[in-house]
């Protein structure tokens, strides 16, 4: 993989790459029987700020250095305002007002901004192979999310109905979701510049403490009965996502995201919705489409080109120096005998 180097210091490192992704689509799938009973302010705080401390502790522990100097300060306050406030506030948000496989094609599109933003600013190789590989994740994403019906009628030709369902499906909050993806694209990126000035493990911590205040801070004002309605095993779901779903999934993704490829980590979010799909399919008996097999199949493919796309791309080289060197032989064969 791309990240190898990077993830190399850890044993089990592959486990280690996908645990974040893992993580955060098994963390959607407690969080399904939570969102109809609290409001999506205090969940979006929940998942961040208690999660932050968590990771401030374990900081400790593991004798990482605190944020030094205004500048790393600086750049810690705009990663949460960005990764952290308007990532959850807007991820929230779209989920009341969303399905929930909608917005997972949305949310789960960032690496395409990902990636555009890693050459523009890093110049990340991409290549032929990482350009076909993020598009048929997004192709995979989409049937994976989206609902048959929409796309039956978008290949049978029904541009009149399908274009209603799209304005359907935007009327109820997907651009929300696609503010919550290009967040996370920003903050994906951001962390490197960050990493300049401080740890990536505290300023993970204080981003997400940073960020889980003005959320809660909303919630109090503008949310009512935020708690009241949840019961023993919906806080156990939150217990999740908070500890798993948030401290863990975003402390290793962004400890990652600090080094490495941006484009092959982003790619892996592409299993977020798999996990997802596969998870609810275990737990709370959801049926899989044939088309969202097809899709779970594209994705898996599609991460296999991005993440081995320098390998790829290297192969198909020495099969054309090959070629064109079989190709050459018989020439200086005959010049030689002339």
């Amino acid at each position: 993989m791309q990240l190898k180097l990077s993830a190399s210091k850890f044993p089990f490192a592959p486990l280690l790459l996908i645990a974040p992704f893992f993580l955060w689509g098994t963390a959607m799938v407690a969080m399904k029987k939570v969102i109809p009973h609290t409001t999506p302010l205090f969940m979006a705080g929940v998942r961040l700020l208690p999660a932050g401390v968590l990771i401030l502790i374990a900081a400790v522990y593991m004798d990482k250095p605190q944020p030094k100097g205004w500048l790393a300060w600086l750049w810690i306050i705009l990663f949460a305002l960005i990764d952290g406030a308007l990532f959850q506030g807007f991820l929230a948000e779209g989920l009341v007002r969303t399905s929930a496989g909608v917005g997972s094609v949305m949310i789960d599109s960032q690496p395409l901004a990902v990636a555009l933003l890693s050459l523009w600013l890093f110049q990340e190789h991409i290549g032929l192979w990482g350009w076909l590989g993020l598009g048929l994740g997004v192709i995979g994403i989409s049937l994976i999310g989206l609902p048959d019906e929409l796309i039956f009628q978008f290949f049978d030709g029904n541009v009149n109905g399908s274009i209603g369902n799209w304005q359907d499906l935007f009327a109820s909050g997907e651009w929300l979701m696609l503010l919550a993806a290009l967040s996370m694209a920003a903050g994906t990126v951001m962390i490197r510049f960050v990493c300049r000035y401080a740890d990536p493990v505290t300023a993970t911590g204080w981003h997400m403490v940073l960020g889980g205040l003005p959320l809660w801070g909303i919630s109090a004002v503008a949310e009512s009965q935020q708690w009241e309605n949840l019961v023993a095993s919906e806080w156990i779901a939150l217990g999740y996502a908070t500890v798993f779903g948030s401290a863990i999934a975003y402390g290793l993704f962004f400890y990652f995201a600090s080094s490495g490829s941006l484009t092959s980590l982003s790619s892996l979010t592409f299993l977020t919705p798999v996990f997802a799909l596969l998870f609810g399919n275990l737990f709370l008996s959801e049926v899989l489409s044939s088309l969202q097999w097809v899709g779970v199949g594209l994705t898996l493919i599609s991460i296999y080109l991005i993440n081995q796309r320098d390998n790829l791309a290297r192969q198909n080289h020495k099969v054309s120096e090959t070629e064109e060197t079989t190709q050459q032989a018989p020439v200086l064969e005959a010049s030689a005998r002339k």
